[in-house]
């Protein structure tokens, strides 16, 4: 972690924690003192995450499945809470990519894969940490859009759809919850160095090349940039920050 935090006596929860930014996120959280729950649909990615964040001496626990699943969302959270105590602060990164294709091109089925997974599986997080954090009157929520969710980019129509309406649920819930001790923001990545961006620039290079070209940082973000944005955001530093949506994208989208 490149900035000091001091999350002791505190839990997280972290969705795509098998990997790349979630990975990142979770082991920042627990660097920084806090339990860390962490759920990912790759089984053995995510016991090997949590393996390696026991064998440093943090306190974690890894509960595979879907984030579609409401059932397991919703025991992810009761789980926490069971270890833990209680929660204190969440990560909502788990999504997939599409391939580019143009928007009358899109089956319905991906359409509906993406939605279910970027948007309904987010809202689905939020629901059941908010239960949780409205009984304990404080918490911090960050949900991971894109910059996706800020511009528009040719054959990506259905991912940005979905990191749109991201958006525009973390601003709605975080004026529900802002006087309650609740904050709920959004960060919103550029082309990070994940395991997705990778297999984008094998399977897309000529698409992502181009994208590539337009970030005026001339390189890759890191995973371990974005795990900073989101302890920031659930730190008291960000206390009177509400309903944002934090691009973290070498200045992709301040063209």
């Amino acid at each position: 972690m490149s900035v000091s935090y001091d999350f002791s006596g505190q839990v997280a929860m972290v969705t795509g924690a098998a990997s790349g930014m979630g990975l990142a996120t979770a082991r920042a959280f627990a660097e920084a003192g806090a339990a860390v729950t962490l759920t990912d649909i790759n089984a053995q990615g995510l016991d090997a995450a949590t393996q390696d964040l026991s064998a440093a001496g943090h306190q974690v626990i890894g509960l595979a499945g879907d984030i579609r699943d409401e059932a397991h969302v919703k025991s992810v959270v009761e789980q926490t809470v069971k270890t833990f105590g209680r929660l204190d602060a969440a990560f909502n990164n788990a999504g997939i990519q599409s391939q580019a294709v143009e928007t009358a091109d899109v089956p319905s089925d991906v359409f509906d894969r993406i939605n279910a997974i970027n948007l309904r599986g987010v809202w689905l997080g939020m629901k059941y940490q908010l239960l949780q954090m409205r009984a304990q009157g404080s918490g911090a929520i960050v949900n991971n859009s894109s910059l996706g969710g800020l511009v528009g980019v040719p054959g990506r129509a259905a991912y940005h759809a979905a990191k749109h309406g991201l958006i525009g649920l973390t601003k709605s819930a975080g004026l529900e919850y802002a006087a309650r001790g609740i904050r709920v923001n959004a960060i919103c990545p550029g082309i990070v160095e994940t395991p997705m961006v990778a297999d984008m620039l094998k399977g897309e290079t000529a698409v992502m090349n181009d994208m590539l070209k337009d970030v005026p940082m001339a390189r890759l973000g890191k995973a371990q940039e974005v795990a900073d944005a989101v302890l920031w955001l659930c730190s008291p530093g960000a206390s009177f920050i509400v309903g944002a949506a934090l691009p973290v994208d070498g200045g992709y989208t301040a063209r």
